[in-house]
């Protein structure tokens, strides 16, 4: 009979069944095999699916959780699975050993905790020598090929699990790089798609030039017996500190006892072999060349990002030290990312609306080795700072041909033969040094309030965010899902959607192209037919706009059937938003009439998930999409909380609400006032390690117990659905001292005058509210707004009696019917004003629409508030002189 073990030197503890557990199912999977056989056919169902020991480093028993549980004599022989762990040693590394321990007394077993898994029973993995267990050959056919792994001559009884600690003896060491390249047979975790309609996908598309699989080279590899099967258990480096400022310095992760936030940390590695197992051979990115399709299968991706990382390795790039990227989406883009983790630097997205200036900042405060860029126009924002960068050793451009050769500058094709001279094992070392609790990427925010502060992210925060998002909005795992990635990836929304939920979920990632916000995305979408689709809330807006503009010029029947449709949808969205399944009649009608056609021509026929977030959306455009029986469900988090922290979706939707907190997430309302708004606090294991080198901006962020304090104002309705009705920073404070939250005075006024593109409040401190207003305008192809009035603007205008087509023959000539029209908009909104203090006495309308290039709108078309404030103070003045 063969046996796996692992371990015979151990000190048998007491367990405290009230300790903390660390979750090491997924390895166990990996090295021991799954399912586990006995000789009782009832217990050969069962597959391992948790397995924890406490974390305080005094092991004892180790609980296996699976499918059904043993016969109760099997349990009483007292003989049960057992693996041996040594605590980190001074190099913070992991030695395991094999051989056999002696079998505990069966008393002990039976006083061991047993909880249920997933699967239902509870199993001790307990055998006797009579019974007979065998690992499946394919478990470990990536360590043995294609034959089956020999097999051990003599029985042995199955140890108990149990673990090392720092006073018992020193153990051998196991063979260097026994897990280096294999890719684990892990059970993916069960998860359900909700109500998704399965609509066929479109064809996929070709394969680009490239290796035809992943290789696994085995130099240095030592091949273990299967009864000796090396079990590399995930540790954490040691930290009792819940943030840092140091980029090497590990943090203690926020890992609850039980349930959501319990789960295994892993790495980036560890996560992307995992993908590679589950999804290897499907498309995970995919990129328009010469007008077709071209993909890189997840197999392909991951040794494309093994590549990056040893030339990395080759261009210098020094552990904790940053790679930046500037440049749109590509596969280059994810690339570099990643290949920066796996060498051991920080993975550093930059805008690519950056100043030189805010480009040096960046690459100096994270002291970059490498800098990725696009083209050539961004190269000249580097070159123009270079000699301001001690630290940089390489730039490397990604798109197009260099125009001149420098001296360590690179093209991708040069860059990407570098790491060929670099061993397998150089980077291997590196990737097995890794913890889950290290940081591995900085997200650096706009920086709307002053210079951008470094968000240091660890592997956990990524992995664990991506898996925990993933689940709550029922991302179905497989082929099946397929995104768009248009929006900026140094923005964590996209970073976490485009790149690591779909590793996660085995999503292929569609790149649009680089001109996707000035009106190509449209055509990407219908091409692409995305399964989801995120966009921050003026995207929609956009949408919204170029759909009213065109319906506005259908015909009467068109357009009353197309009232008549949205009347519709919109009432049976609200059903199905209060849980009441019944529509009105017509509904189907419609459905096939209207709201079918509509999704096919934004390319959206396929979706069954459409989210908004990173800014405040307004319920007009939210009640606009529901009555296409479009809903969007909303997002809510922050670049410090990796992204999400509530989500809305299918099963958990209000409108104007954020939805509820991601399993595993809890949030508090600090000083909550009496209507229950207080600012919103996270806990989680997304919570950020801390801002790189600001030590004051932490300690302001994250309080003493680990609270994450986010700056925004809400409250709960009495269902737990979370709203945030505006933010401590922007909150106003007139001169009589009524406190007044902007955002949804400004939202009221774009509801009522669909002329509006912002609204922007003015009065703190002051003695009454005024508002500065921008008109909607056509933007030219840099993106950049023009003169010239939208088709819903000009509309507008027309029914005021006006025929203005510029938006400087309405500012210049004052045009009075124009005016009288917004007026009477404001009149209607300080009528529902719940003060006097909160009306707005005077407005006036900007000679030019807000823009990112401008400096009004962040990348995520957020408004800069204290830019803003800046930029138009002789117009405020004017207001009260």
């Amino acid at each position: 009979m063969s046996v796996n073990s692992v371990g015979v030197n151990w000190d048998q503890l007491e367990v405290d069944q009230t300790e903390s557990f660390l979750d090491i199912s997924p390895f166990v999977r990996e090295y021991i095999g799954s399912p586990l056989t006995t000789s009782n056919p009832a217990s050969n169902t069962g597959f391992f699916s948790d397995v924890k020991i406490p974390q305080n480093g005094n092991y004892s028993h180790i609980v296996v959780n699976g499918g059904n549980s043993l016969m109760q004599e099997e349990k009483k022989a007292g003989a049960v699975l057992e693996i041996q762990v040594e605590p980190p040693s001074n190099e913070d590394q992991e030695s395991l050993t094999t051989g056999s321990a002696e079998k505990p007394e069966p008393s002990t077993l039976e006083e061991a905790d047993l909880t249920s898994s997933v699967l239902g029973d509870t199993i001790l993995a307990a055998k006797d020598e009579s019974l007979e267990q065998q690992v499946v050959p394919e478990q470990l056919s990536s360590l043995f090929g294609k034959e089956e792994p020999p097999r051990s001559s003599s029985p042995s009884r199955v140890p108990e699990f149990s673990c090392v600690t720092e006073e018992d003896s020193v153990l051998e060491p196991c063979a260097v790089g026994a897990d280096v390249h294999q890719v684990p047979q892990q059970q993916d975790q069960p998860g359900g798609t909700g109500n998704k309609e399965k609509v066929d996908a479109p064809p996929k598309p070709p394969r680009s030039p490239g290796p035809n699989d992943l290789s696994f080279p085995t130099d240095g590899m030592t091949i273990l017996e299967p009864t000796a099967v090396q079990v590399p258990v995930p540790t954490l480096a040691p930290s009792e500190m819940m943030w840092t400022i140091k980029r090497d310095e590990p943090v203690k992760l926020r890992i609850t006892q039980s349930g959501p936030g319990s789960e295994t940390p892993v790495t980036v590695h560890q996560m992307f072999q995992h993908a590679v197992e589950q999804y290897g051979e499907t498309p995970a990115l995919a990129v328009k060349k010469e007008g077709q399709w071209a993909t890189l299968t997840f197999r392909e991706y991951y040794n494309e990002c093994r590549l990056a990382a040893k030339s990395f390795l080759k261009l210098g790039l020094e552990r904790y030290h940053g790679v930046g990227i500037l440049g749109f989406n590509s596969p280059e883009w994810f690339i570099a990312d990643i290949g920066s983790i796996l060498a051991g630097g920080l993975a550093v997205g930059i805008y690519t609306t950056n100043s030189p200036e805010a480009c040096q900042y960046v690459a100096d405060n994270c002291e970059a080795n490498v800098l990725v860029v696009e083209n050539h126009k961004q190269l000249t924002k580097i070159l123009q700072v270079k000699d301001q960068l001690p630290h940089l050793k390489a730039i490397v451009q990604y798109k197009d041909e260099l125009k001149e050769k420098q001296p360590n500058l690179y093209t991708w094709k040069e860059f990407m033969e570098l790491g060929k001279q670099i061993p397998d094992a150089q980077l291997d070392d590196v990737i097995r040094s890794q913890k889950a609790n290290q940081c591995c990427s900085l997200i650096y925010t706009s920086g709307t309030t002053g210079q951008p502060k470094g968000v240091m992210l660890s592997h956990d925060n990524l992995t664990w965010t991506a898996e925990a998002a993933g689940k709550t909005v029922n991302l179905g795992n497989g082929t099946e899902e397929c995104i768009i990635s248009y929006l900026p990836l140094s923005h964590i929304a996209a970073q976490l959607i485009d790149i690591w939920i779909s590793m996660r979920f085995g999503a292929t990632t569609y790149f649009a192209e680089p001109d996707a916000l000035k009106g190509s995305l449209v055509n990407t979408m219908r091409e692409v037919r995305p399964t989801a689709f995120m966009a921050v809330p003026r995207v929609w807006e956009k949408m919204q706009e170029k759909m009213q503009s065109q319906a506005s010029k259908s015909s009467l029947v068109k357009r009353k059937v197309a009232e008549w449709a949205k009347y519709i949808g919109l009432q049976a969205n609200y059903n199905f938003m209060n849980g009441n399944q019944t529509v009105p009649w017509g509904y189907m009608l419609a459905n096939n009439l209207v709201f079918k056609k509509v999704r096919a021509a934004l390319g959206l026929d396929r979706c069954t998930m459409c989210f908004t977030g990173a800014a405040p959306i307004t319920k007009d455009t939210l009640e606009y999409f529901m009555s296409l029986n479009l809903p969007i469900y909303e997002l809510y988090g922050m670049s410090e909380s990796t992204g999400p922290h509530a989500v809305s979706n299918e099963a958990a939707f209000r409108i104007m609400s954020c939805g509820k907190e991601i399993p595993g997430c809890s949030s508090k309302l600090d000083k909550p006032d009496e209507e229950g708004n207080g600012e919103i606090c996270f806990w989680g294991r997304h919570v950020f390690m801390g801002y790189l080198n600001m030590v004051d901006k932490t300690e302001e962020a994250l309080d003493q117990e680990g609270w994450l304090h986010s700056g925004d104002l809400g409250k709960h309705d009495p269902e737990g659905f979370l709203y945030v009705t505006g933010r401590i920073k922007e909150l106003i404070i007139t001169a009589g001292g009524e406190n007044i939250p902007p955002v949804l005075i400004e939202d009221a006024v774009k509801e009522e005058l669909p002329i509006v593109s912002n609204a922007m409040l003015i009065g703190d401190k002051r003695k009454f509210l005024c508002m500065l207003l921008t008109l909607k305008c056509n933007v030219d192809d840099d993106g950049e707004p023009t003169d010239e009035l939208t088709p819903q603007s000009k509309e507008f205008c027309r029914q005021t009696g006006c025929r203005a087509s510029r938006l400087s023959e309405i500012t210049s000539k004052n045009h009075l019917p124009v005016f009288k029209a917004i007026q009477e908009g404001i009149d209607r909104v300080n009528a529902k004003a719940t003060s006097n203090a909160q009306k707005i006495q005077k407005w006036t309308i900007l000679e030019k629409e807000f823009s990112i290039s401008g400096g009004e709108l962040g990348p995520t078309l957020k408004l800069k508030r204290p830019v803003v404030q800046k930029m138009y103070k002789d117009q405020i003045e004017e207001f009260y002189s």
